[in-house]
């Protein structure tokens, strides 16, 4: 059984794919972009800033979905440059804690709507 998970807090899908499915105790949250739900423009200010906004979105989407990042187990986080992963990184840092999720990078030679970072993420329903 698989439930797609809608959140009204998060930017809508930009495509023919939904926010997330739910299946089998997952969550499997779709790639997230720095969009501002509330304009639908990217925030203001380099990948330090647009990295905040991708976690407020993919948070709002687990939330959603009856969980939180604290129940992530695997991200994958697409840079448009492999330089921006210090600051990437520093901003990441600070929204997980406790048993960190595994994570894989990667430069991605171009990101929808040019985003700068773009992280998507696995959890655990509990």
């Amino acid at each position: 059984m698989r439930r797609s998970v809608a959140a009204d807090d998060a930017p809508r899908a930009i495509g023919p794919y939904s926010q997330a499915i739910e299946a089998g105790g997952f969550v499997f949250a779709s790639g997230q972009i720095p969009t501002d739900p509330g304009t639908g423009e990217f925030v203001a200010g380099g990948v330090a800033e647009q990295t905040e906004q991708v976690l407020k979105n993919l948070s709002a989407v687990l939330k959603a979905a009856g969980c939180g990042l604290v129940d992530v187990v695997k991200t994958t986080v697409f840079l448009a440059d492999m330089a921006d992963f210090a600051a990437m990184n520093e901003v990441y840092g600070r929204h997980f804690e406790g048993d960190l999720p595994a994570r894989s990078t990667v430069q991605a030679a171009r990101l929808p709507r040019d985003a700068r970072v773009e992280i998507d993420a696995i959890a655990v329903k509990r």
